[in-house]
C-alpha cells in the first residue's frame, strides 16, 4: 500500500515515488527566491526553533528552496504549491514552488506537517543531532475556495492582543486566509477609536457578566473589558499578513450597538427612551436600544469608519446590519419623520437606507461593504446594495442564494452548520451547551455551495466561514474548547475539493486526525477530546440553551 501522509487539509495530490525517508539535519539551508523571504523568515523563526535547526541562507543538495513559479499559478492559483521532497531536484533537498508568495507559504505549512507533531513546538524537545525525516513525495496542492474564513468574536469577551495573535497561528497551521474580527456589540466596544475616546473609556467596560444562558440566575460580578489600541491592531493586521491572511474588522450598525449608546447617548433615539440611563450591557440576547437615524448619527460612524480604514488595509469592512429590532423607530417620532423625509415606506426601509448609506460611503473609498443577509431586505435593485457588496449568509442558504443569484458575492455561513459555539455533543457534560449538536463528523459533512445553484451564480460564493461567538466561552481555553478540533474538519472542507457530503471519507479523516490531534497537544490546544470533555473543561451548573433540531436561526443566548 502506498504512503499517505496524515496531512490536514488533504492535499489536491501526492505522490510518493520512492520508499524510505530523506533526512533534514543540521546541514540544511534556505535557498529563497524573490518574493518569498516572508516564508523563509517564518521557517527559519517557527520551524528553526521546533527542530533546532539553524536554516542559515545558502543552496545546494541540502537546501530548502522556496520559489514563485508562474506555471504552478495558472494550475493552481496564487495560493497553490509544490512541494518535492523526492530528490528529484538534484541541487536541493526540499523545492517549495508557489503560484504566488501565498502558496509559497501555504507549502511551508505542510512541510511543518510531514515534519511530525514534534515540528509544531515553540523549542526543540528531540536530542542532540536528531534527524527529522521527510517521507521521499510531491505534493501538488490549491485551495477550492478564496475565503477560508474563522470569525472570533471579541465584544461579548475580550480576547487579549497575545490570543488573537496565537490564534492567527493556529489559523495558519490549517491553511485559512480570512480573520472576521467581531469588535463591536452591546457588549462592548473593543478598538480605539481616537477622536471619539469615550467608546473605549466607557464602551470597552462592564460591571458584571452574565453567567451562561440570558435566563441563568447566575452572574460574573468581576467587572470585564479591554480594547485593542490602534497600535494593537496595526500588530495583529501585520502579524496576520505575514501569515497570508487578511483581517476583516466588523463594526455594526444600526443594531447591536448599546455599548456605543452608553458611551454616546446622543446617538440613540433620545426622544423615546433616556439613553444616557443605558450602560453597556451585561446580558445577552437581542437588544432593543439601536442607532438614531439622523445625519449627526452618520457623520459619527463615518468618523469611526475613517479610522478603521486607516487601521485595515484589506478590501472589505464588515458592518453587521443584524438583528436589527424597529420597536424604538416605530414609537419615534423624528424616526418616523425621516422615514417620510427619506419616502423609504417603514422601518425595514430606515434600516436598508442606513446600510445603503455605508455601502455607497465604503465603495465612494475603494472598500467593499460586507454583512449579514439581513441587509438584502432591502432589495437589490438600484435603492438596493452596490454591485461591490458581499453578503455573509447565516440564517441558512437562503440569503446566500438569493445574494449569489443576484450577483453578489457571498461569504457561506450558516448557523446550522458551522457555528462553533454550538455543542458537540448530547448530554450534561458538555460546558454550557447552546444549540443542536454539531459534531466533528457534521462539520466535516458541511458542503458550502448549496445544491441546484447555477454556476454563474456558484461562481459568486467567495468561500466559507466558522464563527465563534463567545458569549458562553470567557476565555481563551473556552475558546479553543468550541474551536477545535472541528475548525480542522472545517478547514479541510473550505480548502480541500472533496466529493459530496455522502461520499467523503469520513474514516479516513477520522484517521489522519489521530495525527493531528498530536499536533494539536504540541500546539499547546485545549481541544475537546474524542471521547469527551476533560474534567476541568465542564461547567457543572452554568445553564446552556440546547435544542434538539437545527434552527433557521441560531438561538440567542
Amino acid at each position: 500500500m502506498p504512503f499517505e501522509p496524515d496531512l490536514i487539509p488533504a492535499p489536491l495530490r501526492t505522490e510518493c515515488r520512492a520508499a524510505g525517508y530523506f533526512a533534514l539535519d543540521e546541514r540544511a539551508s534556505l535557498d529563497a527566491g524573490p518574493g518569498t523571504h516572508d516564508t523563509a523568515r517564518w521557517l527559519r523563526t517557527t520551524l528553526g526553533a521546533a527542530t533546532g535547526l539553524t536554516l542559515a541562507d545558502g543552496s545546494g543538495p541540502h537546501a530548502i528552496r522556496l520559489r514563485i513559479s508562474a506555471d504552478v499559478e495558472r494550475a493552481y492559483g496564487p495560493e497553490g504549491y509544490l512541494l518535492s521532497t523526492d530528490g528529484s531536484v538534484a541541487d536541493a533537498a526540499v523545492v517549495i514552488e508557489g503560484g504566488g508568495a501565498a502558496g509559497v507559504f501555504w507549502g511551508a505549512q505542510t512541510l511543518r506537517q510531514l515534519l511530525g507533531p514534534e515540528a509544531h513546538r515553540r523549542a526543540c524537545v528531540a536530542p542532540a543531532g536528531h534527524d527529522w525525516d521527510l517521507p521521499l513525495l510531491t505534493v501538488t496542492d490549491g485551495p477550492r475556495f478564496r475565503w477560508r474564513g474563522l470569525l472570533l468574536d471579541v465584544a461579548r469577551h475580550f480576547m487579549p492582543k497575545d490570543d488573537v495573535l496565537r490564534q492567527l497561528d493556529l489559523m495558519a497551521a490549517h491553511k485559512l486566509n480570512v480573520l472576521h474580527l467581531h469588535l463591536t456589540d452591546d457588549q462592548g466596544w473593543r478598538v480605539e477609536i481616537r477622536r471619539h475616546p469615550r467608546l473605549t473609556e466607557v464602551g470597552a467596560w462592564r460591571p458584571r457578566t452574565k453567567w451562561g444562558h440570558r435566563e441563568s440566575p447566575l452572574w460574573n460580578d468581576t467587572p470585564h473589558g479591554g480594547y485593542y489600541t490602534q497600535d494593537d491592531i496595526r500588530e495583529i493586521v501585520a502579524y496576520a499578513a505575514d501569515r497570508h491572511i487578511s483581517v476583516v474588522p466588523e463594526i455594526d450598525v444600526p443594531g447591536h450597538s448599546q455599548a456605543a449608546l452608553a458611551a454616546y447617548p446622543e446617538l440613540g433615539n433620545t426622544d423615546v427612551i433616556d439613553t444616557t440611563a443605558l450602560s453597556v450591557w451585561d446580558t445577552w440576547g437581542v437588544n432593543p436600544n439601536v442607532l438614531a437615524p439622523t445625519d449627526n448619527v452618520l457623520r459619527f460612524y463615518e468618523g469611526v469608519f475613517e479610522e478603521v480604514l486607516d487601521l485595515f488595509p484589506g478590501t472589505f469592512v464588515h458592518i453587521g446590519g443584524d438583528e436589527c429590532p424597529k420597536d424604538q423607530w416605530k414609537a419615534s417620532p423624528a424616526a418616523q419623520a425621516r422615514i417620510r423625509e427619506l419616502g423609504v415606506g417603514d422601518e425595514d426601509g430606515l434600516q436598508s437606507w442606513f446600510v445603503r448609506h455605508f455601502d455607497r460611503w465604503l465603495a465612494a473609498r475603494g472598500r467593499r461593504l460586507i454583512g449579514w443577509d439581513e441587509i438584502l431586505e432591502g432589495g437589490t435593485t438600484e435603492r438596493g446594495l452596490t454591485p461591490g457588496a458581499a453578503v455573509s449568509s447565516w440564517r441558512g442558504d437562503e440569503g446566500g442564494v438569493t445574494a449569489a443569484e443576484a450577483g453578489h458575492d457571498v461569504v457561506m455561513c450558516p448557523a446550522q452548520h458551522v457555528y462553533l459555539d454550538y455543542r458537540q455533543a448530547p448530554g450534561d457534560d458538555e460546558p454550557v451547551p447552546v444549540g443542536p449538536v454539531r459534531t466533528l463528523a457534521d462539520v466535516y459533512r458541511y458542503e458550502p455551495v448549496p445544491p441546484g445553484l447555477a454556476p454563474e451564480a456558484a461562481a459568486h460564493i467567495l468561500g466559507t466561514q466558522a464563527n465563534v461567538w463567545t458569549e458562553v466561552t470567557e476565555n481563551r481555553a473556552r475558546v479553543d474548547y468550541q474551536t477545535y478540533p472541528r475548525l480542522a474538519a472545517f478547514a479541510e472542507v473550505a480548502w480541500s475539493r472533496l466529493p459530496g457530503p455522502d461520499a467523503r471519507d469520513l474514516a479516513g479523516f477520522e484517521r489522519r486526525m489521530t495525527t493531528h490531534y498530536r499536533r494539536l497537544d504540541a500546539l499547546g490546544v485545549d481541544y475537546r477530546r474524542p471521547a469527551g470533555p476533560l474534567p476541568w473543561q465542564r461547567r457543572p451548573g452554568v445553564r446552556g440553551l440546547p435544542t434538539e433540531e437545527a434552527p433557521t436561526a441560531p438561538p440567542n443566548v
